[in-house]
């Protein structure tokens, strides 16, 4: 079975990477401050990581795709992992291209539990700037007789 998901764009606002790196603790760093970012030789605050897992989850459409797998909107879905490799700096002000695929499908537990992981790449004017790898647990919901 082919399962395509839908590739989207997003432009990487100041703001945005702002309340990120502050939320996961990133304070005063060339994450969240501006001058610290352009004295380190950035044209503007660096991407943190893990920021793109926030812009993939917040994508309506970017998890749609479960439907095709046979998920059920009563099944539990849980985030089992996360992974990224970066190729490039990314910074605010960027635009990217995500372009998400559905790599490994497979049942575990005799089919109660189903893992999923999506495979993503990141590009800017083309060039591929990151890959990341979400692993999702579905705990499957029986069939009502």
């Amino acid at each position: 079975m082919t399962v395509t998901v839908p590739p989207s764009t997003f432009t990487v606002e100041r703001g945005r990477v702002r309340l990120f790196a502050q939320v996961i603790g990133e304070r005063g760093t060339v994450h969240d401050d501006l001058d610290v970012a352009r004295a380190a030789g950035h044209p503007d605050l660096l991407v943190p990581p893990t920021f793109f897992y926030s812009v993939e989850i917040e994508d309506p459409e970017g998890f749609a795709f479960l439907a095709d797998l046979g998920v059920r909107p009563d099944e539990t879905i849980l985030h089992g992992e996360q992974r990224f490799t970066y190729l490039a700096d990314v910074h605010a002000g960027d635009t990217l291209l995500v372009e998400p695929r559905v790599g490994s499908v497979q049942p575990k537990k005799g089919g109660a539990m189903l893992m999923v992981e999506r495979l993503s790449e990141f590009r800017r004017d083309g060039e591929l700037v990151a890959r990341g790898t979400t692993t999702l647990v579905i705990l499957r919901r029986e069939e009502s007789a």
